[in-house]
């Protein structure tokens, strides 16, 4: 039966490719590598919805309908922690001291959770260490890509709020305007993964090597969004008669990780369709007892070469007859 499994998912890629994804997410190590930017994530949350806050204090403080409105639509990309924001949003004023902190706190864990994700990136591609940026150019590029999501993050919370209001102004003319607002968003979502998706990785992709898992990712958070909520927030309820406050903080971690475990996962996804890495062979997760396929012979050769660290360092994979049973 599995010899018949097999060799039926190496003849159709509608099964030989997901199998593929899977393994080659396993082989990457992958929930650790998403754990890591959950992490660094986690840590910037606090201080970006702080610095957020900060920043519309100072700023909107005279006009409150339109400092609300942005914050609501902000805050509905965190369902988990949303509700107490809106709750407390009134007693939050612009202050100097809780910029500086909050500014301080957002860039330790926001460089550290692009950080996280280039290693995670450059890991998933097979990129020698000799071909990664130096620790200095790591974290000016890491810097760069901050302020490009931080800017693409605002853009799609300022679109947010123009479409609610023109929801409010048409909505009763126009039935299907609420499809453009989730279109608009998913396709900000979408340019916004394809850019990451290019920028994250130590080697030049052209967007048709990233496009599908840039649309896999936009829509999974969409999903996220929606479903993923409702079960996180059903979750956190029970989560926090458990552990009080600590249900909060448990169910926000939650929340990122599977953000970032989408990313990494869409990311293995763009690199098996690009370099054809599939179909591999049913058992070589488990057992060395196995036929390799052509898929699996560039894998392993591609995971021995990613530890080069030298450009005078060679690195060369054999296979021996076991591998040809």
């Amino acid at each position: 039966m599995v010899a018949w499994l097999d060799r039926y998912q190496r003849r159709h890629s509608w099964l030989g490719f997901p199998i593929a994804v899977i393994y080659k997410f396993v082989d990457d190590r992958g929930p650790h590598l998403a754990a890591m930017v959950a992490y660094y994530g986690f840590v910037s949350l606090f201080p970006l919805v702080l610095l957020f806050l900060s920043v519309l204090g100072f700023f909107l403080e005279a006009y409150p309908g339109l400092r609300e409105q942005l914050v609501q639509t902000a805050v509905e990309n965190l369902p988990i922690i949303g509700p107490q924001l809106r709750e407390n949003i009134s007693g939050l004023r612009g202050s100097g001291l809780r910029l500086l902190l909050s500014a301080l706190g957002a860039l330790y864990g926001g460089l550290g959770a692009m950080q996280a994700a280039q290693a995670g990136f450059n890991k998933i591609y097979g990129i020698p260490r000799t071909d990664q940026p130096n620790p200095l150019r790591s974290r000016f590029r890491s810097l760069g890509l901050l302020l490009l999501l931080g800017s693409a993050v605002l853009l799609s919370a300022v679109a947010g709020t123009l479409v609610a209001f023109a929801d409010a102004f048409v909505g009763r003319f126009a039935s299907g305007f609420w499809v453009f607002g989730y279109l608009l968003p998913f396709a900000i979502n979408a340019a916004l993964f394809t850019a990451a998706m290019r920028l994250l990785t130590a080697t030049k992709l052209r967007t048709r090597q990233v496009i599908v898992g840039a649309l896999v990712a936009a829509a999974s958070w969409a999903i996220l969004q929606t479903g993923g909520a409702q079960l996180l927030a059903g979750w956190l309820q029970r989560a926090s008669a458990l552990y009080g406050a600590f249900g909060l903080v448990l169910a926000a971690f939650a929340w990122i990780y599977l953000q970032s475990f989408v990313v990494m996962l869409a990311a293995e996804i763009n690199v098996v369709a690009d370099r054809w890495l599939w179909p591999r062979a049913l058992l070589t997760p488990f057992t060395d007892s196995v036929e390799l396929t052509e898929a699996d012979r560039r894998l392993y050769t591609m995971y021995a070469t990613a530890e080069r660290f030298k450009d005078f360092e060679t690195v060369r994979v054999d296979f021996d007859r076991r591998s040809q049973r």
